[in-house]
C-alpha cells in the first residue's frame, strides 16, 4: 500500500473511533441508574454471554500524551479505598445476574491495572470468579506499564488465569520519551516481554504511538526493528490524539514539537511496509495482528466486532463495566459510571449503581451501527441483506452517505458496486473517514457537534 499525501491531507478531520454508536458524547444524565438497574433486569433472559470490564485508574506518573481517565499517584491507600468500592459493585451487579450467564471475556484497563500489588491483582480477580459464572477458555486480558512492574506482578497474572496482556511501550526512543514524561529502556521492555513469556502468558499485545513530540522516521524505524524482533502477537499502532481542551495536561506537549503532516505521512507509510514485511495483517484501526491470531480469522470469517475494548472477538456479549468512568452495554444500552473518582466511590457508598449517564438507542442507531460495523470489522456491506435483516431500501435510505461514498471510490478508497460496499486495501487506513458517511449525528448544528480528534 502507498499512500498519497494529497488523500492524507484531504481526509485528515476530526472524527470519532466508532467504539460506539451513538458515540459517548451523545450519552445523557437523563439515562441513569434506575434506567440502568431497570435494563439488567430486563436482560438477563437475552441468550447473551458476557463481558466484564473492570478500571483501573491509578497510574504512578502522569504521562502527558494520555487520553484516558487516570489519576497519577504514589499514594497506594487510594487504590486500596478504590478497590472497596469496587468489590461492592462488582457484588451489586453480580447479584442481578443470572447465574447461568456465561462470562467469555474480561478485560483490565486503566490508568495500570499493574499498579495494583500482586496480591490485589489475585484478590480482584478471586473475587470476580466467586460472583460471576467465567466460561472454561475465557480470554482474560490486562493492560501493563513495564514501569514499576515486578516479576511477583506478571507471576499473579498468570497465576490468576491471564492470558492476554497489552505491554505500553509507545516509542523507544528517549528523546521522545522525555518530552511525553515516560522514560523506560529498551532494556526494561525486553525483561518485562521475557517475564511474561517464561510464566506462559500466550498472547502478548504491544501499543505503540505515532505522532508523539520529536518523533522522526528515522527514530521510530529504529524502535520498530526492535520491538519486530520481539514478535509480540498483536501491536496497537495508535495515532495520539492531541485534545488538549479535553485533556489539559496535553498542553505540556508543546505543539511545535510534533511532527508535522509530511512526517505523520511518513511515519504511516513505515508502519506499513516494516509490519507487512514482518508478516503482520493490517486489520485496520491501527491494529496489526499475525496471520494465525483469532482478530485475523474472526475478520476473515466476519465475525469480528468493535466496541469500548477495541476489536474483539466476542461480538454477541452484553458487556458490564466496573469502576470510574466505565462504559458498559447491552444491544440496545450504553451507560457510563461517574468519572471523577470521588463521586463514583460515593454513589457505590449510597447503595446503588455507579451510573451517570447512558442512552437508550433507536431502531435507527442500531442499523446505522450495524452499518459502520460492517464496514470498519468485515470491511465490506453486502446490501440484499442488509435490506432483508432491517427492512429497508439500502440506496434510499443512505442516500447521502453514498453520495460522499461515490467520492472515496474516485479516491480509491471503497469499491461500489450494485449490491455490495467494499473496503479497499488503502481504504483501511481511512475506516473512521468512511464510518462517519453514515453518521447522522455529525450533521446536527455546529453548537451541539462534540470535538474529536483528527482521523489520522
Amino acid at each position: 500500500m502507498k499512500l498519497s499525501a494529497s488523500l492524507l491531507e484531504k481526509y485528515n478531520q476530526p472524527g470519532p473511533r466508532y467504539t460506539s454508536y451513538p458515540t459517548a458524547p451523545y450519552f445523557a444524565e437523563s439515562f441513569g441508574a434506575t434506567d440502568w438497574s431497570v435494563e439488567l433486569q430486563q436482560t438477563q433472559g437475552s441468550g447473551r454471554d458476557l463481558s466484564l470490564y473492570v478500571h483501573i485508574p491509578f497510574c504512578d506518573t502522569l504521562c502527558y500524551y494520555c487520553g484516558c481517565n487516570m489519576v497519577a499517584t504514589r499514594n497506594y491507600t487510594k487504590a486500596t479505598e478504590y478497590l472497596v468500592y469496587l468489590f461492592q459493585e462488582i457484588t451489586r451487579i453480580a447479584e442481578i445476574t443470572a447465574p447461568d450467564r456465561k462470562v467469555r471475556q474480561i478485560h483490565w484497563g486503566g490508568g495500570t491495572p499493574t499498579y495494583l500489588h500482586p496480591d490485589d491483582i489475585s484478590r480482584l480477580i478471586a473475587h470476580i470468579r466467586a460472583h460471576f459464572n467465567i466460561a472454561e477458555g475465557a480470554e482474560i486480558g490486562c493492560e501493563i506499564d513495564p514501569r514499576e512492574l515486578t516479576h511477583e506482578h506478571v507471576q499473579a497474572l498468570a497465576d490468576s488465569g491471564f492470558n492476554r496482556v497489552s505491554l505500553g511501550v509507545q516509542d523507544l526512543n528517549l528523546t521522545v520519551q522525555q518530552a511525553v514524561n515516560r522514560i523506560q529502556s529498551v532494556e526494561l521492555i525486553h525483561e518485562v516481554y521475557g517475564w511474561m513469556r517464561d510464566a506462559g502468558i500466550p498472547s502478548i499485545n504491544m501499543d505503540l504511538m505515532v505522532g508523539l513530540p520529536h518523533q522522526t522516521v528515522a527514530s521510530f524505524d529504529d524502535t520498530l526493528t526492535q520491538i519486530i524482533a520481539m514478535s509480540p502477537d498483536r501491536l496497537a499502532v495508535f495515532n495520539y490524539a492531541h485534545v488538549p481542551w479535553l485533556k489539559k495536561h496535553q498542553t505540556l506537549i508543546q505543539e511545535s514539537d510534533l511532527p508535522d503532516l509530511p512526517t505523520r505521512i511518513a511515519l504511516q507509510q513505515l508502519l506499513l511496509d516494516r509490519l507487512g514485511l514482518a508478516g503482520y495483517v493490517y486489520i485496520g484501526m491501527d491494529h496489526y495482528a499475525k496471520p494465525d491470531d483469532e482478530l485475523v480469522k474472526a475478520q476473515q470469517q466476519q465475525t469480528l466486532y468493535r466496541n469500548f475494548q477495541g476489536y474483539t472477538t466476542h461480538k454477541d456479549c452484553d458487556i458490564y463495566a466496573f469502576g470510574v468512568s466505565a462504559i458498559s452495554q447491552t444491544d440496545e444500552v450504553y451507560v457510563q459510571n461517574a468519572k471523577n473518582l470521588a463521586e463514583y466511590q460515593q454513589r457505590i457508598a449510597q447503595g446503588g449503581l455507579a451510573t451517570e449517564r447512558g442512552i437508550r438507542i433507536s431502531y435507527e442507531d442500531r442499523l446505522r451501527r450495524d452499518a459502520i460495523t460492517k464496514l470498519m470489522c468485515d470491511l465490506t456491506l453486502d446490501k440484499s441483506q442488509f435490506e432483508q435483516q432491517w427492512n429497508i431500501t439500502f440506496d434510499v435510505h443512505f442516500a447521502d452517505a453514498l453520495a460522499t461514498l461515490a467520492d472515496m471510490q474516485t479516491d480509491g478508497l471503497i469499491t461500489l458496486t450494485p449490491n455490495t460496499l467494499q473496503v479497499t486495501e488503502s481504504g483501511r487506513l481511512f475506516l473512521r473517514n468512511i464510518a462517519m458517511c453514515f453518521d447522522a449525528y455529525l450533521s446536527q448544528p455546529d453548537k451541539l457537534t462534540p470535538r474529536y480528534s483528527r482521523t489520522l
